[in-house]
């Protein structure tokens, strides 16, 4: 039995909690086809749920499966919403607008402004317009089949010098052909604002007056709100919910209300570092200078990167993050509010959310990379003085390692993600359930047998890899087949 199979057997039969996915087929909704016919020829085959406030049309993507696609969850964040915390739904203004119509439900929508993945990419495909939900339901599924519930919430590290939550693109990362396989559980994949459009910081947002720090966690908080209030329509029951991510744990230890999940899955945690908003400060004053917003007032400098285009904003991301100041990018910072502590020592003492946990490492995964382990280290921790080096350099002697690239991979990967695996198993241990598991197969498409970070999104989404602005590209096992969505 494949690792996908034998969790969703053994792990969403108990209590809906589930790892895997699989890559579907790109959602050909029939082009050629009116709207109106879609909406017809489909309306008998009870692919369309009513929320109580809209009625939508899913896409049948097999016999057994629909995919609810683009769904909105909070209101679109543009204009003066543009770095502040998502509004709830306007439920009222939705129903009006549909007018009692079948709303579309069947096509991908606009993926969220994008960050650089890396390399020569600088990032700027996608919308502002992007909280939206996709759904993914068995055939039939309705308000009493009490489904447990996974929402997916994905990753997006682009390099070592970023914190996460860069990229990404849901439409990547589908679960419909998971349900196919697997027709006993609800999946909603959230779309939230990245890079600087969702994690821009400064200490004067405490307030809220002027923009808002940790807004695209916030849009992910939103979601969760939503999923609880409408995912019964399509099948799901709210009250056993599964949240799953990869490279942050920051909803278990959220001040974010009680209720939202009843399980988490966390892989390839990241527990370098979680920036204050004062240690954000000097990345804001780059950003808005290479915006061309850096006169006058915090007032002033925010009305003008209100009024930037994405392309502007884009730009100044990828500039202000090569600049070497104390930051590793744009993303969740202790805010205070919702995130009242770094991870790590709200674990320690108790403070997170005491539900059952899985949470694995790949067997190699390192986010670092260089020639000396002193300045690996420092590109995760910035804060290390040589004392501190010194003792990892003892810790790590490189005659324990076949080479120093080894060393630095193993010292960085262990300290920043891989022991995670055993820390939050044992402590979680100590008030609830948890799991481990540790991921040993490589991507067969990346060079070399090392087992990388997030190596096991290949599996589970069927071949899929992150390219640059919100494109995937799906490889088999074959290097010369390889097809560009």
């Amino acid at each position: 039995m494949s690792i996908p199979a034998m969790l969703t057997a053994r792990l969403v039969h108990k209590n809906g909690y589930s790892l895997t996915s699989c890559f579907g087929p790109l959602f050909a909704s029939a082009a050629s086809l009116s709207h109106t016919t879609q909406l017809s020829s489909r309306a008998n085959n009870g692919d369309i749920v009513d929320t109580g406030y809209a009625k939508y049309l899913g896409n049948r993507s097999f016999p057994n499966t629909v995919a609810y696609l683009g769904l909105p969850y909070a209101e679109p964040p543009l204009g003066e919403r543009r770095f502040r915390a998502p509004l709830p739904l306007n439920t009222t203004r939705v129903q009006l607008e549909s007018d009692g119509k079948v709303v579309d439900a069947t096509q991908y929508p606009d993926f969220c402004v994008q960050g650089p993945i890396g390399g020569t990419d600088r990032g700027g495909a996608g919308s502002e317009d992007c909280l939206k939900i996709n759904v993914y339901a068995p055939v039939g599924a309705n308000s009493d089949s009490n489904l447990p519930v996974l929402v997916y919430i994905h990753g997006g590290e682009a390099h070592s010098n970023a914190i996460g939550y860069v990229f990404g693109n849901p439409a990547n990362w589908p679960f419909d052909h998971w349900i196919h396989q697997s027709p006993n559980v609800v999946v909603a994949s959230v779309y939230y604002r990245l890079d600087s459009f969702g994690f821009l910081s400064h200490p004067d947002f405490f307030d809220g007056e002027l923009g808002d720090n940790n807004a695209g966690f916030l849009d992910q908080v939103e979601a969760l709100k939503w999923v609880q209030k409408n995912i019964a329509s399509f099948g799901g029951n709210p009250k056993q919910v599964t949240i799953n991510g990869q490279s942050a744990v920051f909803h278990i230890v959220a001040h974010e209300g009680p209720g939202l999940f009843t399980g988490a899955i966390a892989q390839s945690v990241d527990r370098s570092i979680t920036p204050l908003a004062k240690q954000q400060e000097p990345l804001f004053e780059l950003y808005s200078e290479a915006s061309g917003c850096g006169e006058g007032s915090l007032a002033d400098k925010m009305d003008c990167l209100r009024t930037a285009s994405i392309s502007t904003l884009a730009r100044a991301q990828e500039a202000a993050r090569t600049f070497n100041i104390t930051s590793r990018g744009f993303g969740p910072i202790v805010d205070g509010k919702v995130i009242t502590d770094h991870p790590t020592a709200s674990v320690i003492r108790g403070d997170y959310a005491k539900v059952p946990l899985i949470v694995g490492a790949t067997s190699n995964e390192s986010l670092s990379g260089g020639t000396t382990l002193g300045a690996a280290l420092k590109s995760l921790f910035p804060l290390l003085d040589d004392e501190d080096i010194a003792e990892f350099e003892k810790a790590y002697p490189l005659s324990d390692f076949t080479s120093q690239s080894n060393r630095i991979s193993t010292a960085t990967g262990e300290s920043s993600l891989r022991c995670a695996r055993e820390s939050l198993g044992n402590l979680f241990l100590r008030d609830t359930k948890a799991f481990t598991y540790r991921y040993n197969q490589p991507n067969p498409t990346q060079a070399g047998t090392a087992v990388q970070h997030a190596a096991e999104n290949w599996m589970m989404f069927k071949g899929i890899n992150t390219g640059t602005n919100g494109t995937g590209a799906v490889y088999t096992n074959d290097p010369g087949r390889r097809c560009v969505c």
